[in-house]
């Protein structure tokens, strides 16, 4: 397992890959950016970004309203 920070919170993850920890926790749902580590990753990456020991993720999600 790694421990992560994850929006914030300190997270354990098993999963191998940023993409795969995203949809284990459904974030990947409409539109959304990803900083990692202080860098924002094009979605065409994620799936090739592995998780590490320390990570820091930042999911922002858009909310349509009006």
């Amino acid at each position: 397992m790694l421990n992560i920070t994850l929006n914030g919170d300190a997270i354990s993850t098993d999963q191998s890959n940023v993409l795969a920890l995203l949809e284990s926790l459904e974030l990947t749902q409409g539109r959304f950016a990803v900083e990692i580590d202080g860098n924002l990753v094009p979605k065409s990456r994620l799936a090739d970004t592995p998780i590490t020991q320390g990570m820091n993720i930042e999911v922002v999600q858009a909310v349509g309203g009006g």
